[in-house]
């Protein structure tokens, strides 16, 4: 059996992605260890791995953010996601590896698991010859000679002129607009004696040995150079049955026999719920639709309003296996997760995005045909209400969602990742 350190950047998006296929590999009695914040020791346990804490100061992510780097909560957009780059994601790298080190004196290491956040892998890998093993949980970062930089949301083209924006953003991308942090990462490599690294700032945390991609290829831009060693592996929500009940008026709901719209923002973006639940919420008060909005814990339930709609009803979260079943079209701000598994269960999208990577995941819907993109993160409400009436009186984007979840329901992720896992291992016994 495979001694494994799975390694994860201290964030519940980047800790949850890694569940299904962690537990699959515990059920297979590889022995692994994870290694990430005490504040994630029991979903590290409920896997049945061996948690490993990382020293307190290196989860920068602890608390809140504002109050804990001022100077953070002074910047807006592109530089607040460069000080975060620098910051929250490279700062922590060579303690991390360091830590890692240790671990591995431990008991011989056979290979490294992590997300794409998580630089030490990188790091480690280059400084002792150790393989590893990158987890992808938002749309795939790797650039291609068919792509525009991740973070442009352009569409793909593979045209003559196509590849030749691609390679112009790519340079001004690279060189211009990350030039301060691809050379902040190059000094941090420096003194942990490694040379300036090759990669991009946004395909460095993809590992060359194998990278584990969720979704499937068919959501995914097409791309003529993709490498061997990314594999599409489907959802990775942990499908461990949730003992939560279903809440009290949600028989109501199906009893009520009219289309049901889901809006969510998440579990992280939901705290300006003026950005598209409220919205959502007044744009189709008194239409011919039930609107079942989760809000992602109890306290974001203290700012909504005290009066709701007649057909709306909130829950601060829902078992997405018994519910998406039933809902007819969803709203989102773009959480991967979300429209994976929306994906998943063959419910068409309507995606208002304006943060961190989900403009490209929602031009990734609306390029594969399962949805509308609405191109900003605070849609004004007759917006939404055109794009859930295009959505449900039409037939396009809901037959395009049932193809892919037809591609969803050939994989499943946690056995197929760790088949893949396990021909690294064996190659480089």
């Amino acid at each position: 059996m495979a001694d494994i350190i799975v390694g994860t950047f201290p964030a519940t998006g980047h800790v949850v992605s890694l569940q299904p296929i962690v537990r699959e590999l515990v059920r297979r009695r590889h022995s692994v260890r994870w290694y990430t914040s005490e504040r994630y020791a029991g979903q590290v346990a409920a896997t049945g791995a061996v948690f490993e804490p990382m020293s307190p100061h290196l989860d920068r992510l602890a608390g809140d953010l504002d109050e804990r780097y001022p100077e953070r909560a002074a910047l807006k957009g592109l530089k607040r996601m460069k000080w975060d780059l620098k910051h929250l994601f490279m700062d922590p790298v060579a303690e991390q590896v360091e830590e890692l080190r240790l671990l591995r004196a431990r008991r011989p290491t056979d290979v490294l698991l992590c997300d794409p956040g998580f630089g030490a892998a990188r790091q480690l890998g280059e400084l002792v010859g150790l393989p590893w093993i990158s987890v992808g949980s938002t749309p795939l970062t790797l650039p291609s000679r068919d792509t525009a930089p991740f973070g442009s949301a352009l569409p793909p083209s593979s045209s003559v002129p196509g590849r030749l924006r691609n390679a112009a953003l790519g340079f001004v991308f690279n060189r211009v607009v990350m030039r301060d942090v691809v050379a902040y990462r190059d000094a941090l490599r420096v003194q942990t004696a490694l040379p300036p690294a090759r990669e991009d700032v946004m395909g460095a945390g993809i590992s060359p040995h194998l990278h584990l991609q969720s979704g499937v290829a068919e959501l995914e831009y097409p791309r003529s150079d993709l490498p061997p060693y990314v594999h599409f592996i489907g959802s990775l929500d942990d499908d461990v049955t949730d003992p939560r009940p279903m809440p009290a008026w949600w028989e109501e709901v199906r009893a009520a026999n009219r289309p049901i719209v889901h809006v969510t923002q998440g579990t992280v973006a939901n705290t300006e719920l003026d950005d598209l639940l409220l919205p959502t919420l007044r744009s189709l008060a008194g239409q011919d639709v039930v609107v079942v909005a989760t809000l992602g814990d109890d306290t974001a339930r203290r700012v909504l309003p005290s009066g709701l709609p007649d057909n709306a009803y909130v829950a601060p979260y829902l078992p997405y296996s018994r519910f998406l079943p039933h809902v007819d079209v969803m709203v989102t701000n773009g959480g991967f997760g979300g429209v994976n598994e929306a994906l998943r269960h063959g419910v068409p999208l309507v995606v208002a995005a304006g943060s961190e990577e989900k403009p490209e995941v929602a031009a990734r819907v609306a390029y594969s045909g399962a949805g509308i993109d609405l191109r900003t993160g605070k849609p004004d409400p007759a917006a939404i209400r055109r794009a859930v009436h295009t959505v449900l009186a039409g037939s396009a984007h809901r037959e395009r969602a049932a193809e892919l979840a037809k591609q969803y329901a050939a994989v499943q992720a946690g056995p197929r990742a760790a088949d893949l896992i396990e021909q690294v291992v064996l190659t480089h016994c």
